[in-house]
């Protein structure tokens, strides 16, 4: 049996707690097409040493997308992911990352992908302290969503009607920040000048997609750069789906093709 064929199958304890049956299909397809060795970590610590003692084994993350950028991370820190390639199969409350990657929905699909699948080599966006971004990243943090804010159903569906009883209220201003941002050295947005947020996106041609939304008109600011600096007073700022800061600098570069995911051939 080759190399190839040989996985290191590591399930968050968060898949399996979310949806244990996707779970069971996913093991069962991968351990049916493979040798398979299967690790159940309780936490990152168990998460972490499962995938430093891989050897030669393909990992395989079962997970969500949390589950995806540690394993990215911790791979990126052991200087890994430019020799080997990672495989997912989504399974978890948050999984739409994985899916804008080109990772198949359903286990017997995602897990199919990764016995019978290529790799596709991405960019990533890592910054000065070995932090990594596989997608978007927003300045400032975007607030989450209702029901991440503890707002029940009840209390959506009464706002509706009061709604549809009398006019809405005005919406809040949008908040403006101050801050600095440049491209590949070319200043973008300085701090004299608000601005409404940033993000940046991990683009697929080896180069950093810039927005700089801009309060003073309505056309924002765009811009493709290797490396991109965001610095002004203290900002929170969420890559992918992690919420990091404050802080006043930060630099972001591109690393062409620095990571591998199995996807559908």
């Amino acid at each position: 049996m080759s190399a190839h064929d040989q996985l290191l199958v590591v399930i968050d304890p968060v898949a399996r707690r979310n949806d244990g049956e996707s779970v069971r299909i996913a093991k069962d397809v991968l351990c049916g097409g493979s040798e398979a060795k299967i690790c159940l970590p309780e936490g990152p610590e168990e998460f972490a040493r499962a995938l430093a003692r891989r050897g030669s084994r393909r990992p395989v993350v079962v997970g969500d997308d949390r589950a995806l950028l540690r394993a990215v991370a911790l791979l990126h820190r052991d200087r890994w992911l430019g020799d080997g390639a990672l495989a997912m199969v989504p399974v978890g409350p948050s999984v739409e990352l994985a899916h804008a990657l080109g990772v198949p929905r359903g286990a017997v699909a995602a897990a199919r992908a990764v016995l019978e699948g290529a790799v596709r080599r991405l960019d990533l966006l890592v910054d000065e302290s070995d932090g990594v971004v596989l997608g978007e990243l927003a300045i400032p943090a975007v607030a989450g969503v209702p029901v991440a804010n503890g707002v029940s159903v009840w209390h959506t569906c009464r706002s509706l009607v009061r709604t549809l009883v009398r006019p809405a209220p005005p919406s809040p201003p949008v908040r403006t920040h101050r801050l600095r941002v440049e491209a590949d050295g070319v200043m973008l947005s300085d701090l004299d000048r608000e601005v409404a947020g940033v993000t940046v996106r991990a683009g697929r041609c080896g180069r950093a997609e810039v927005t700089v939304l801009t309060t003073a008109s309505g056309d924002p600011v765009t811009a493709e750069a290797l490396t991109v600096t965001v610095s002004g007073p203290d900002f929170r700022y969420r890559a992918d789906a992690t919420v990091t800061g404050p802080v006043r600098t930060r630099t972001w570069t591109v690393r062409p093709g620095a990571w591998g995911l199995t996807l559908p051939a």
